[in-house]
């Protein structure tokens, strides 16, 4: 049932998109601080401000989530029981079984 509401969505939202692109079809200029310009269909701009937009969203993500990881993989080293050293415990007391 939840796959089908969800093609139900994705289809709507698909023809909304085409026909707002198919309305917007007319041709643009944008000028780079006037040194250049550039024209393009009103929808090409959209849609390459949309992916620019969208892959910089997930940059940031993964570099969040990259570092997030080494935070958890620091801690949990921090947090780790120590190996004891093979010289025995090193806060007086003997190991147990002995004494």
């Amino acid at each position: 049932m939840m796959g089908v509401v969800r093609w139900l969505v994705g289809a709507a939202l698909f023809l909304a998109l085409l026909f707002l692109s198919l309305d917007n079809a007319e041709v643009v200029t944008l000028r780079f601080f006037r040194v250049a310009s550039w024209q393009a269909p009103l929808v090409f701009v959209v849609f390459v401000a949309f992916v620019a937009g969208v892959a910089i969203g997930l940059a940031s993500g993964a570099l969040r989530n990259a570092r997030l990881r080494r935070q958890v993989r620091r801690l949990r080293r921090e947090s780790s029981p120590r190996e004891p050293s093979p010289s025995g415990p090193t806060d007086g007391h003997p190991p147990f079984g002995v004494g």
